[in-house]
């Protein structure tokens, strides 16, 4: 160890500075008691504001959420297929109104508390009816039975085929043990409590919480399910992506998982591999009422100015392709995919035509792919006379513009859903009462295709009429997409089996099938 603290003080002392310098030491340091093979050592670039799974919409430490706590049901690592975890199987009645869950035996939460379907309507009663930001999820249960131990009946208000995908969620409601439930419950649930501890049935513990700067979790040696490869998962608070790198090329952490540099993917230093798979994250703009664009001649030109396949490969590489429809393209193929004019003549005649035209774009998120693709369409929309600005919107506004008296034009920003049933993207961002409806726009005759399609039992005729409602909205201006971006993790070679999923948020890797292999 000393002999490294050497080295990396000789050759990073100029590039980083005393204070990097620092932290690069004191996190060898801290990782230096354990065994290397056995810990995995992970950055986060936001803190935890909350474990609790049933009041937060966590989204980079969903890896850590969902491996201290499990539900139900799952998406199987890779794809959107629905598979058990809690539950073994389930039944769903004729009606569509009745859900049969049939639980594994065996097993017990972190505290000792045995696992049973009690437990199970325990949790969902307190996401359900105590006021929490999760509450939505179960909103449509009005009855919940445990005709024994070992088996779970929820009955619905009305049909909703989307039902598992809200309960597959990584997001979706996870079982906590209900004696730390009743122990901690200070007249607030518990939620003052689980926003820094936590009491599930998942592969690891939580063992050590620090707001800000660092959280362990260690392997359930009691876990009913597969035994994780690895012992222990070190979890840092590093906010500076650039600092992440020179971290991971000094061997102090095991993966970048989040905001890699496209640009830099192509030429990575040796000992460094990539693991990427398909994901639901899709760039796309949302238009507010009164822009240049409700005129069509403008929006045909500026359509024609912004066609992601001109620009796709200069923002992310071989990393995304130009999405098929307003849902991501992993969720739904559509027949026929939403196409983009290519007329550049005819749209600068347009914008000529039509006289000055001015567009301001309000970025979400400070993040380099977003001014990436802002200052590419900037370019594209010059060529064919349109002036174009962006800005980055401050912490919070792209959820106020519905209000604000003078909003951007076009919110560029991932428009990703909770789960991988259309509904969950409609109804999140595009019908009139979606909580992600940026402007406030409403087209009813689209809604009622997707109320229609959210009764669909049958997959082809469901995607029928979502595709159906999403071309409208696309055609009336309200949504263009964009692209959809692959997941990508940057990590030491040797890696394996990471578990990403589409639905999950970018970089969360599964603690529990992540491996070192040859």
């Amino acid at each position: 160890m000393q002999i490294f603290a050497y080295r990396t003080e000789q050759s990073y002392k100029q590039r980083l500075g005393l204070r990097t310098l620092g932290l690069l030491l004191g996190l060898l340091a801290w990782i230096a008691p354990v065994h290397a093979q056995e810990v995995l050592r992970i950055p986060y670039v936001a803190d935890i504001g909350t474990f609790d799974p049933d009041n937060g919409f966590e989204t980079g430490a969903m890896s850590a959420i969902n491996n201290v706590y499990e539900g139900l049901v799952e998406y199987e690592p890779g794809s959107t297929r629905i598979v058990g975890r809690l539950a073994r199987n389930w039944e769903i009645s004729d009606d569509g109104l009745t859900y049969t869950f049939h639980l594994v035996d065996g097993v017990k939460f972190h505290d000792g508390t045995p696992f049973n379907a009690a437990a199970v309507i325990n949790s969902f009663e307190r996401r359900r009816d105590r006021g929490l930001n999760q509450s939505y999820t179960l909103a449509n249960v009005r009855d919940m039975r445990a005709p024994d131990d070992s088996t779970v009946v929820l009955t619905l208000g009305h049909p909703q085929p989307s039902l598992l995908d809200a309960l597959s969620s990584p997001w979706g409601p996870k079982i906590i043990s209900p004696v730390a439930l009743a122990e901690h419950d200070n007249g607030d649930f518990a939620t003052t409590w689980l926003n820094e501890h936590a009491v599930g049935t998942g592969p690891f513990k939580l063992t050590e919480f620090k707001r800000g700067q660092r959280y362990v979790l260690e392997r359930n040696a009691d876990y009913w399910g597969d035994r994780p490869f690895f012992r222990q998962i070190l979890i840092s608070v590093v906010p500076d992506i650039s600092q992440q790198i020179l971290q991971l090329q000094a061997g102090v952490i095991d993966a970048v998982p989040l905001n890699y540099p496209f640009s830099q993917l192509t030429s990575l230093p040796g000992g460094l591999e990539i693991t990427t798979a398909p994901s639901m994250i899709p760039y796309d703009l949302f238009v507010k009422p009164n822009s240049p664009l409700d005129e069509a001649e403008v929006r045909e030109a500026v359509l024609t100015a912004i066609n992601p396949a001109l620009w796709v490969k200069d923002a992310f590489g071989e990393f995304a392709s130009p999405s098929k429809s307003v849902y991501p393209n992993v969720m739904l193929d559509p027949v026929k995919p939403i196409r983009f004019p290519t007329d550049f003549a005819a749209a600068k005649a347009a914008i000529a035509k039509h006289g000055p035209v001015n567009l301001v774009i309000g970025l979400h998120s400070a993040a380099p792919s977003y001014a990436r693709i802002a200052d590419l369409m900037i370019a594209q929309l010059a060529s064919i006379g349109v002036k174009a600005t962006a800005y980055v919107l401050p912490s919070g506004a792209a959820y106020t513009l519905k209000d604000d008296p003078n909003p951007p034009d076009l919110l560029l920003t991932i428009a990703g859903p909770d789960a991988a049933h259309p509904d969950s993207q409609a109804k999140a961002f595009f019908t009139k009462d979606a909580p992600l409806n940026f402007f406030g726009r409403a087209l009813p005759q689209a809604d009622a295709i997707v109320d229609q399609a959210g009764q669909a039992t049958d997959v082809k005729e469901r995607d029928a009429l979502y595709e159906k409602a999403g071309q409208m909205y696309f055609d009336a201006g309200i949504v263009i997409p964009l692209v959809d971006v692959n997941d990508v993790v940057v990590h030491a070679k040797g890696l394996k089996d990471l578990g990403l999923r589409p639905v999950n948020p970018p970089g969360n890797i599964d603690f529990a099938t992540v491996r070192r292999g040859p």
